[in-house]
């Protein structure tokens, strides 16, 4: 495990990431059972509720030469317990991670730092990506934390970015920049 992992539960060890499929991505519609959760999880791209033909979109840009994104599940004892996607830009060499979530019963657990070191490692050996970045909402401060613990920095808001129901939500905008 690389140190970003370091500090993870004892569950943790039982951790194995692998490369999403349709079958490891069965779980994920019920991991968003509202409109909203599956905005604050997938952005205003997907409508709710997600279903099989989303998840075959999602992958099939993991399938392209190069690929366009590379997505991810986090199982322990062959259960879907995370999932993140990578999304890369090889022209500017910056991937930007997507869609990560923790399964409703594994949150709290310490899955998200091991899980989030073995992507970020994959990802190395993809390509060169000295920026790594994301998104977050202004008001998910426990994926904020999280992603501030593992070295992103808050570059600015993007505000009134998204539109959900009758709402709109503010992003954030983090990064990493990773000296070669």
């Amino acid at each position: 495990m690389t140190d970003l992992a370091k500090a993870s539960s004892p569950l943790a060890s039982a951790l194995r990431v692998v490369p999403a499929t349709p079958e490891s991505l069965a779980p994920l519609p019920s991991w968003f059972p509202t409109p909203e959760a599956l905005a604050q999880w997938g952005g205003s791209g997907l409508s709710f509720p997600l279903d099989a033909r989303q998840i075959e979109a999602m992958l099939a840009e993991t399938r392209t030469v190069p690929p366009l994104r590379l997505a991810f599940v986090g199982l322990v004892e062959g259960e879907t317990a995370a999932h993140a996607q990578v999304v890369l830009d090889w022209t500017d060499g910056i991937a930007r991670l997507a869609r990560f979530a923790v399964a409703p019963t594994y949150r709290g657990q310490g899955l998200a730092r091991p899980f989030l070191a073995d992507v970020f490692a994959r990802l190395d050996a993809v390509g060169d990506f000295p920026r790594l970045e994301l998104n977050v909402y202004t008001f998910n401060t426990s994926a904020i934390a999280l992603y501030e613990s593992l070295g992103f920095v808050r570059e600015g808001v993007r505000r009134s970015s998204v539109k959900v129901g009758s709402a709109r939500w503010d992003a954030a905008i983090y990064a990493i920049i990773r000296e070669r």
